[in-house]
């Protein structure tokens, strides 16, 4: 799932290269995608490209004062062409589930791989019309996100620190990769309870949250949208690197394996060497 570096990456490439552009249409391939139905893909023909930006995961297309807005999910990208088919796109197999056309031929199609379709695109008046928007939590890369603010956050929350982190109630644009990758270079547990932390712990963490993601928004910068999957993977010292070796300490990179998705570890520098359970047992092993 692409997070806030990629998200943020890909609202750079989007207000490049739709700077002076308007919108030529907005078609349907999988009509369960869009979650709204006023205002309708019509009303976008004609409107010009104001803007882009993000809100967490969220990608918002200012179109006159209209707003495409789309969360991309687990299996969602986007596909730029610098000169899209002439042919309007239709519902079938093909992954294609929007397609958004530019007045100079060009534009990007909104794909979905695999059968559990979790895309979404609304077109709202307002950005906070989209409730995935409206309850999001603070940005972590804000100007006035401070220390104070984090810490704030924190104090008596009785929920452990790696899905407190993947909360988007609770913080906007981090997941599963990045939280692993924070929590590593915090050198914290991904089971620490967050409001059992120290003022060190949390000093750290807090430190980890901005360097990583603001470095992984560096690393992203300037890349086209199909070379950011392979970027963000290649930038990863412990996600999804399970049985390799910690690029701090050699020990190796271990995993918790969950229904639905896993967490990548390192015993040595997160756990003072203890191998964690299996999170369906909730324990340490002794």
């Amino acid at each position: 799932m692409p997070e806030l570096p990629e998200v943020q990456a890909l609202v750079d490439f989007l207000a490049e290269r739709t700077s002076g552009l308007a919108i030529a249409a907005v078609e349907l391939a999988s009509f369960s995608v869009l979650k709204t139905f006023d205002p309708p893909p019509s009303a976008l023909a004609g409107g010009p490209v104001d803007g882009v930006s993000r809100h967490g995961k969220f990608l918002d297309m200012d179109i006159d004062g209209i707003h495409l807005v789309f969360h991309l999910a687990r299996a969602g990208w986007l596909r730029w062409s610098d000169e899209l088919p002439k042919n309007v796109v239709r519902p079938g197999k093909s992954p294609v589930a929007l397609r958004v056309r530019l007045s100079d031929g060009s534009g990007f199609d909104l794909t979905e791989a695999g059968t559990k379709k979790s895309l979404a695109a609304y077109i709202v008046r307002d950005p906070r019309e989209v409730p995935g928007v409206a309850r999001l939590g603070p940005d972590p890369m804000a100007v006035d996100f401070s220390l104070e603010t984090f810490s704030g956050m924190l104090a008596s929350r009785r929920t452990q620190v790696k899905g407190l982190l993947r909360d988007q109630d609770f913080l906007a644009g981090v997941g599963n990769a990045y939280s692993d990758e924070i929590l590593h270079v915090a050198r914290l547990s991904p089971f620490a309870i967050a409001g059992s932390l120290g003022t060190e712990e949390v000093e750290r963490l807090y430190a980890a949250l901005r360097e990583n993601l603001s470095g992984a928004v560096l690393a992203a910068s300037g890349k086209p949208a199909k070379e950011l999957k392979d970027a963000k993977r290649e930038g990863m010292r412990v996600h999804g690197r399970t049985g390799q070796v910690c690029p701090v300490c050699g020990d190796t990179v271990r995993e918790v394996s969950f229904a639905d998705s896993s967490l990548q570890y390192c015993a040595t520098c997160q756990t003072g060497g203890r191998p964690l359970a299996d999170r369906r047992m909730s324990r340490l092993l002794k």
